[in-house]
Parts: structure tokens; C-alpha cells; sequence
């Protein structure tokens, strides 16, 4: 008779790719009743002469090893952290990207906190259900028949900024209208008993849609899983999904939750490159939620403003169905090199900056840049040679006027800079980025309050007062009543940059620029022509997304065809291709 009570079968917290399967230990009687599936255990290696963690995916009367088997020393946590339906995610996500499950698993399981264990996973709220707030440009209850039928939508959101509850009594805030768009959805299938996901890009974002939440009256049932703050307050978060249907929001990590009763799963803006995981096995957020989807038979969502190549793909063979309001007041788009005087080349043309110059008058103008920064670009003054690091080679910009040149790849400063070539050590300034571009505006327009937004100087709100806001792409606040014109300066700079999903990328950014724009404000766009113009000008973006599916299908290019990159020493690579 086996020394050990039964056999559990268990996954290490290693990312060696040979230990990438379930190990069998024998759970010894003490051990016997906290030793359930999903509990993090404590387990030797290598003869005992190594200890490492790892999640019980699995129990068994009789080990399918012949031989003797370790015993399992002690549980870390008596909590099932690791749900089944979260192992089978993980196991099918490493799968895909030729990973590990632990890779995964990192992802999906903040750090222990023993604090918060002691407490549980806490208690259903007291409260009553809130009831599903009204989604914009769609009539009430209109997720009701989606989520019963489990519908795969490819949701178009209208464009534009709402007044919405604050979540506390008499207060009210503007907010972006895919916020309340989603937040209805949740609310929703949280009526009915179920969780619901909702990932976004980052954490403004999620501090949206958790406004729209709070507003909605679900603050009590919202569990947000992201790293912006503590790992005691994720991990609580995390471990509250445990205790019941929760609205579990954050980024793409999120995906991962453990959501009890899981009925809908929804993306927004799945264009936005941050959904990619920068980690192995590089899981990009779509993915995730395509795997959970098809294993968990949920409900899905993917909203945007503007729809990706790869949603478009979705929606082309049948996966996904499109839907979005009957009628959307698309934003008044000018296109300034439509415009018989389009500036002749000029960075803000006279059209765009009469326009702005109006508009002004009446409330906040959003003027977007290419880049942050005071000159992001900077060449040798006298051989015009581009100027660059002498570690790394990457290329030089001032973050300030009378700074010293900064990489802006390793970060390092270059007091002393040399050009290599001709000896030279002025420096000339080739780019303007969104700093210089509020010193050039600030002369233009004298008495108007200038304020910059961008990665190192974020900003969540502008009030409805006048004001110009120089905003890089993806740091745009959001304005009460939304801006009185919108300018999208440096769209050619923008299309320069080398990547197959440029175009596409280019006309995401400016549709989330555009979006928060008053009703009948103008939106300016400079510097581009040709079919992206049109896209963007007659808000049909699903036509260019077909067309750009077209023809990466004809070019055998992504997303039509998937292509995967093997690096590695000539005898492997040779070896794995004769095995292909």
C-alpha cells in the first residue's frame, strides 16, 4: 500500500521549458485535506535537493508513474487560486505561442499576499443589482438578447463624449462613450447571474470604464486587476472573483481572472499595440479572449471606433458578426489637402489654424502630435548627419530648450556630443515635438492657457474653459462637452514609420482623437491624402478594412496568413525544418 493518501498532480513555477508539464507527487495524510486542485504547494526537485512552488491541477487515486514518488512537503496557500478553467486557458495559450504554461501563469496570478489570504476571498456585496445604464446610441436592453444567445460581436461604438453619473450623489463627470457602452454590457450579464471581463489598453482607460461602473452602481461588484496599484489591492481584487459574479476590468492580464460564471468577455480597441504582451509567449489580448470564448462558450465583444484588420478577418469568415448603432453622427472631418491653399506644405495649415483659433474662443482645442518631447530629431549642423548615441547608437532629442541631447532609446545624456564625420558640435533640431509645439502656440495664441499631455506629463480632464491641449497620440484627456475642434498635426510624420500595421495604427489614433470631439466640431486633419483620408473623412472604417484585408490576403501578409519566426543555431533551425 502507497505511503501517501492520493496523488496530485502539479505544475512547477519554472519557465525551463523541461519542466513545462504536470509532475506527480504523493499527498501525504496530514496533507490530505488542503491538497485540492488549484492550491499553490510547496514540492522537492531533483532528489530533494532543490524546493519550488507549484499549482495542483489535478488529484488521482493512482499515479500513472511507475515508480516511487516524492511527497509534497507543505501548502503555501489554501485558497484555489488556480482555477481549472484558468489552467486550461494557460495550458492552451502556451500551446499556441510554442511557450511555457508557467509563462502564463505569471500573468494570470499576482504575487501571494499572506495579509489578504487571512481575510478569504470575501463576501457577496449586500447591495441590490444595479440595473444596466443606458449605452450610447443603442436602445435600452440591447445586450440582453447577446448575452443570452451568446453572441461574437464586432461592436462599433458611435463617437463621442457623455455626461455620465460620478457614483456619488448630485456629482456627474464626461466620459468617453465607449465607457458607458461596455459598462451596460457588464451590468447586464452581472443581472443575470454571471461575470463579465472587460480588458483595455491601459490604465486610463480602466480608470474610465470604472467610472462609468461606479456611475452605473456597481462599484461593489467591480474588481480591477492591473498593476497600477498595489499587489495587496490587485490581489485582493484577484481573490474576490472567487467569492461570486464579479465585473472584473484591467488590462490584458485581466483575461486571466478567475471569473465565476464567466458569461462575457469584451476588448476595447484591440487595434492598440499595448494589448500585445511584450513577454513570452507574446499572447496578444485578442487571442486570449478568442481561446476563453470558444473553451468557456461566453459571450464576446470587441469594440472599437474604428475596426482592426484582424476583427475584420473575424467578422469576413463568419466568427463574428458585426454590429453598432442604426445612425451615428459622425464627427465633421476637414482634410486639409483637399483644400485649395492646403499651407503649401506648412505644419499647421491657415484653415486648421483659423479653425482652432474659433474654436478657442469657446472652449478647450485639442492639437495632436507625433511625438513628446521638445525636438524628438536632431542631425549635425553642419553635415546634416543625423545625430546619434555613441553607446547604442540610437538617435538623439532634446526633452527641453537648453537641455543636453538625450538618447532616446538608452536614455543616456550626451553633454559633449561630436559629429563622427565631420567633427562638428552644434546641433541642429530636425523634429518638433509636443513641448515646442505648446511654445510655438503659446506665441500664436497669447493669453491662452497651453497644457501639454503625453507620456511624462499625463493629464486625465480638461474643463470646458478655453484652452489649447498639445496631447501626443494615446495621452489625449478628455475635455467636458468634449473639444471645440480637434487638430491631428504630424499624420505624414506618422505614416513614415516603418510597420506593417502603420496605416491601420495611423487611423485608430486619429478616430480616438476625432471621438472626443464636441457634436458639429470641426476635426482637422493635415498633411494626408488618398484612401486612409477618405477612410477617415467618411467614417467608414470597415471599408477600409476590407480593403486592407484584401490585400494582405493577395500579398500573403497578416492577419490573412499567420507567420511564425524560429531563431536559433543552424543545426536546430535544420533540424526543425526537416520535422516541419
Amino acid at each position: 500500500m502507497p505511503p501517501y493518501a492520493f496523488v496530485a498532480r502539479i505544475v512547477l513555477e519554472s519557465l525551463l521549458p523541461q519542466l513545462d508539464h504536470p509532475f506527480e507527487y504523493g499527498v501525504p495524510a496530514r496533507l490530505a485535506q488542503q491538497v485540492t486542485p488549484g492550491v499553490r504547494v510547496r514540492v522537492p526537485l531533483r532528489r530533494g535537493s532543490q524546493h519550488v512552488t507549484g499549482f495542483v491541477v489535478e488529484t488521482a487515486r493512482e499515479p500513472a508513474h511507475d515508480g516511487e514518488l516524492s511527497e509534497v512537503e507543505g501548502v503555501v496557500s489554501v485558497l484555489p487560486v488556480l482555477a481549472p478553467e484558468v489552467w486550461k486557458l494557460a495550458r492552451a495559450v502556451a500551446d499556441r505561442g510554442a511557450g511555457t504554461a508557467a509563462d502564463v501563469l505569471r500573468l494570470a496570478i499576482p504575487a501571494r499576499a499572506a495579509r489578504v489570504e487571512m481575510s478569504g476571498p470575501g463576501e457577496e456585496p449586500g447591495a441590490p443589482l444595479p440595473q444596466p445604464p443606458a449605452a450610447p446610441g443603442h436602445p435600452a436592453g440591447y445586450f440582453a438578447g447577446h448575452l443570452e444567445g451568446r453572441s461574437r460581436l464586432a461592436l462599433t461604438v458611435p463617437p463621442g463624449v457623455v455626461r455620465f453619473p460620478a457614483g456619488r450623489p448630485g456629482g456627474e463627470r464626461w466620459l468617453r462613450s465607449w465607457a458607458p457602452t461596455l459598462a451596460s454590457a457588464a451590468v447586464a450579464c452581472l443581472r443575470r447571474g454571471e461575470s463579465a471581463i472587460l480588458a483595455v489598453p491601459d490604465h486610463r482607460d480602466t480608470d474610465e470604464v470604472e467610472a462609468a461602473l461606479a456611475g452605473a452602481g456597481a462599484a461593489a461588484w467591480t474588481a480591477r486587476i492591473d498593476a497600477t496599484g498595489s499587489n495587496t489591492r490587485r490581489y485582493r481584487a484577484f481573490l474576490s472573483c472567487l467569492a461570486g459574479p464579479r465585473i472584473v476590468i484591467g488590462n490584458r492580464s485581466a483575461l486571466y481572472a478567475p471569473a465565476t460564471k464567466l458569461g462575457l468577455i469584451a476588448v476595447w480597441d484591440d487595434g492598440d499595440p499595448i494589448h500585445a504582451e511584450p513577454r513570452a509567449p507574446y499572447a496578444h489580448a485578442r487571442d486570449v479572449a478568442l481561446l476563453r470564448q470558444q473553451q468557456q462558450s461566453t459571450a464576446l465583444i470587441f469594440a472599437a471606433y474604428a475596426r482592426s484588420t484582424a476583427v475584420e478577418r473575424l467578422v469576413r469568415i463568419g466568427w463574428l458578426a458585426a454590429a453598432g448603432p442604426e445612425r451615428v453622427t459622425r464627427p465633421r472631418v476637414i482634410v486639409t489637402s483637399r483644400q485649395a491653399d492646403d499651407g503649401r506644405g506648412a505644419r499647421i495649415p491657415s484653415g486648421a489654424f483659423q479653425a482652432a483659433q474659433e474654436a478657442s474662443r469657446d472652449g478647450p482645442v485639442l492639437v495632436q502630435v507625433a511625438r513628446p518631447g521638445y525636438a524628438p530629431v536632431l542631425s549635425c549642423d553642419t553635415c546634416r548627419e543625423p545625430a546619434r548615441c555613441p553607446h547604442c547608437h540610437g538617435p538623439l532629442g532634446l526633452a527641453a530648450p537648453g537641455a543636453a541631447p538625450a538618447c532616446r532609446r538608452c536614455g543616456r545624456s550626451v553633454p559633449g556630443w561630436s559629429c563622427p564625420v565631420c567633427g562638428g558640435t552644434r546641433l541642429r533640431m530636425i523634429g518638433v515635438g509636443a513641448s515646442r509645439t505648446a511654445e510655438e502656440l503659446g506665441r500664436a495664441f497669447p493669453g491662452l492657457s497651453v497644457v501639454v499631455a503625453d507620456g511624462e506629463h499625463p493629464v486625465d480632464r480638461i474643463p470646458a474653459t478655453p484652452a489649447l491641449v498639445i496631447a501626443t497620440r494615446g495621452a489625449e484627456p478628455s475635455a467636458e462637452g468634449g473639444y471645440r475642434a480637434v487638430l491631428l498635426l504630424d499624420a505624414a510624420r506618422m505614416l513614415r514609420r516603418e510597420s506593417l500595421w502603420v496605416a491601420e495604427d495611423c487611423l485608430r489614433v486619429w478616430t480616438n482623437a476625432a471621438a472626443l470631439a464636441a457634436p458639429g466640431a470641426p476635426v482637422v486633419l493635415v498633411g494626408v491624402a488618398g484612401p486612409l483620408a477618405d477612410a477617415f473623412s467618411t467614417w467608414r472604417h470597415e471599408r477600409y478594412a476590407e480593403r486592407e484585408l484584401d490585400d494582405r490576403a493577395l500579398l500573403r501578409l497578416p492577419p490573412a496568413v499567420r507567420i511564425a519566426t524560429v531563431t536559433g543555431r543552424p543545426a536546430a533551425l535544420e533540424a526543425a525544418r526537416e520535422a516541419l
